[in-house]
C-alpha cells in the first residue's frame, strides 16, 4: 500500500533570475548542472569551515529553482543566501503558493506517474512531484498548490497518512531530516551520509566548505556517523548521550515509536560486545543499513560521477 501525507514542517524558496544556476552552484554541496539538465538533487549550504548549516531539495520549475528546506529555518536560509547575492543576477523569495508532501510505500512512485529512474520529475497542477534522490525507497516528494493537492493524491489512490508515519518511514531507512538530526554548525556532511545519499559531488569543483568535506572524504577521516536504531524502551529525546560502559558513544537525535536517529562513536560501538548502547536506560542498537559504508569498507566512487 502506498501513503501520502503533507510536509508542514518544510517550506519553499524561489530562486530566479538568469545566474540562478551558478549562483547555487559555487555555494552548495551537489552539481547544479544535473538541476539544468531537468533533473532534481539533495544538496547542503555549509559553514566556510565545512560544517552543517542547512540541507534541502532542489529542483527546477517554471523557469527558477526551488529549494524545499526546513520551514522554521528558512529565514535564515534566505538571509545566507543573499549575503552572497552580490551582482548576480538572482531574486530569492519565499514561496507560499505551493506545500511540500512526501508519498512513500509500494507503488507510490508509479501511481503518480514517474518514470523509473531515480531522478524522475513530473510537473502537475502548477507544481512538481519527484522521486526522492536520495534513496529508491525513499518515496516521492512534491511541492503542489495547496488547493489542488489533495486531488492530485487522492486520484493517484494514495492513502492519506501523517507526518508522524512518514518520520517512522525515514527513520527506518536512515535519513536525516535537516536540523533535527545534524548540529548546525557542527554535523560533517559524510557523517550525516551525504555521500551514499547523493548529496555530495566531488567532481563538481568548488563550492563553499568544499575543502573539509573534499579531505574527509579522501582521507578517510571519519570516526561518527549518523545511523538508523531501534529503541528497547522510552525513546530518549535528542542530545541524550549514549554510553558503552559508562564512556562517551554518541547522542541520539530524532525519534518516534522505537525507531530513531543517533550519531554514534564508531570506535566506541565496536567495544559493546552486544552492539547495544545504553541511552539513560533505554537500549539503543544502530543498525548498518544496505546504503551505508563505514570506514574500511570498499567504496565506489563512480556513483558520484
Amino acid at each position: 500500500m502506498a501513503f501520502y501525507t503533507f510536509l508542514p514542517h518544510r517550506g519553499l524558496i524561489a530562486v530566479a533570475g538568469a545566474d540562478r544556476f551558478s549562483f547555487l552552484q559555487g555555494l552548495v554541496s551537489n552539481d547544479m548542472r544535473k538541476v539544468e539538465r531537468g533533473g532534481v538533487v539533495w544538496a547542503a549550504l555549509l559553514t566556510p569551515q565545512g560544517k552543517f548549516l542547512h540541507d534541502f531539495f532542489v529542483f527546477p520549475l517554471k523557469g527558477a529553482l526551488f529549494l524545499e528546506c526546513e520551514l522554521v529555518r528558512r529565514d535564515d536560509l534566505l538571509a545566507r543566501l543573499s549575503r552572497y547575492k552580490l551582482r548576480a543576477k538572482v531574486e530569492l523569495t519565499a514561496d507560499n503558493t505551493l506545500v511540500p508532501g512526501a508519498a512513500w510505500g509500494e507503488g507510490a512512485a508509479t501511481a503518480l506517474n514517474l518514470a523509473d529512474n531515480p531522478d524522475a520529475l513530473l510537473a502537475r497542477d502548477e507544481g512538481l512531484v519527484y522521486r526522492d534522490p536520495r534513496l529508491p525507497d525513499a518515496g516521492v516528494r512534491w511541492a503542489l498548490p495547496q488547493d489542488t493537492a489533495e486531488t492530485v493524491l487522492k486520484t493517484a489512490e494514495l492513502e492519506a497518512s501523517t507526518p508522524e508515519a512518514f518520520d517512522s518511514h525515514r527513520l527506518a531507512l536512515g535519513l536525516p531530516d535537516g536540523s533535527r538530526d545534524m548540529e548546525i554548525e557542527k554535523a560533517l556532511l559524510l557523517e550525516s551520509g551525504f555521500e551514499e545519499l547523493r548529496g555530495v559531488d566531488f567532481q563538481k569543483g568548488c563550492y563553499m566548505g568544499q575543502e573539509l568535506t573534499a579531505r574527509t572524504h579522501y582521507r578517510a577521516l571519519i570516526k561518527k556517523r549518523l545511523m538508523p536504531v531501534t529503541i528497547d524502551g522510552i525513546a530518549p529525546p535528542p542530545g541524550t548521550p549514549l554510553k558503552v560502559d559508562g564512556a562517551d558513544a554518541g547522542e541520539m537525535k530524532s525519534a518516534q515509536g522505537n525507531r530513531g536517529l543517533a550519531l554514534v562513536r564508531l570506535a566506541a560501538w565496536k567495544k559493546a560486545s552486544d552492539g547495544i548502547l545504553d541511552a539513560d536506560g533505554s537500549k539503543i542498537k544502530p543498525i548498518i543499513p544496505a546504503w551505508m559504508t563505514l570506514p574500511g569498507e570498499e567504496k565506489d566512487d563512480t556513483s558520484q560521477a
